[in-house]
């Protein structure tokens, strides 16, 4: 299961990122298994986990091969398989070397020498810390790629994580019955790391039912305020200020004789009464609010 978890599901054939038509786990032709048989037919997950059960056993045991003088403990087994299983390079790897002379330190090193393409450099480092360390760095689930396009490249949108313990227990209880085509190529180098897209990892998470957050609280838009019976009482009284003030002026000047006889015409002198009272009007409707109190 950590295997798998740095790896993907894809449950019929595809094409990885060099081109190299792959199904499952990251399983090519070079498993002895010819996978042309799933283009297009997607297959059950226990009959995936049953192949790739097959297939890691064969791995596993040229693991055990290479370290046969060496026990190693749980994790470091985990830690080199999934290495071999990634690179096929288990027997010529020069970390190898260096921790079976007991040059640990040299083999930590040499362990993160194999991080071509930049891709995969998080995966080599998740390996190192638990062939080194003993700290695993996966939950058991792994992603599912459920769609596959019309070039036959993974759909990176329908990726999804399961878990595939169940399926996996049984694969291991019982002897899988595989059409093997060829020889099994446990060792055969695989032209680039599994399920590598063009951008960096994807990383595939469960859903998230977190509600949306609220939109940025706006500031409220206030109404225009409603004058009071008061308020409409000042206005009055406002403006009848201002007509009696205006008028009275208008009087003196009317007084003083300095205006033609036309301007003081009767007729005229109501013109400008009426003027003076519009104006004294709006000029009391505009002072009214600013002087109101805010609601």
């Amino acid at each position: 299961m950590e295997v798998a978890a740095h790896e993907a599901l894809v449950r019929q054939a595809y094409k990885d990122s060099e081109g190299v038509l792959t199904w499952c786990v990251g399983m090519t032709n070079a498993t002895g298994h010819r996978v042309e048989r799933y283009i297009g037919k997607p297959q059950t997950l226990q009959h995936c986990m049953n192949i790739y059960a097959w297939a890691l056993t064969n791995y596993a045991e040229q693991v055990r091969e290479v370290f046969k003088d060496r026990p190693l403990t749980q994790a470091q087994f985990a830690a080199a398989l999934s290495f071999h299983w990634n690179t096929g390079a288990i027997k010529r790897a020069t970390w190898v070397k260096y921790w079976l002379r007991g040059d640990v330190e040299r083999a930590r090193e040499a362990f993160m020498n194999w991080v071509t393409p930049s891709s995969i450099a998080a995966r080599r480092g998740k390996e190192r810390d638990l062939f080194f360390d003993g700290r695993w760095s996966n939950n058991g689930t792994m992603t599912e790629f459920t769609r596959v396009t019309s070039q036959m490249t993974p759909d990176w949108s329908s990726g999804k994580r399961i878990n595939v313990e169940d399926e996996l227990r049984l694969a291991f209880a019982s002897t899988p019955q595989v059409v093997v085509d060829q020889a099994p190529q446990p060792d055969a180098v695989p032209p680039a790391p599994t399920l590598t897209p063009a951008t960096d990892d994807i990383v595939v998470t469960e859903p998230d039912h977190t509600p949306a957050p609220s939109p940025a609280p706006q500031e409220p838009t206030m109404p225009a305020p409603t004058p009071s019976p008061v308020e409409q009482v000042n206005k009055a009284v406002g403006a009848a200020k201002w007509v009696g003030v205006a008028s009275a002026i208008w009087l003196v000047i009317v007084s003083a004789d300095v205006l033609p006889d036309a301007f003081a015409s009767a007729e005229f002198t109501t013109a400008v009464n009426g003027l003076i009272a519009a104006v004294a009007a709006a000029i009391g409707a505009y002072r009214a609010p600013r002087n109101a109190e805010p609601s």
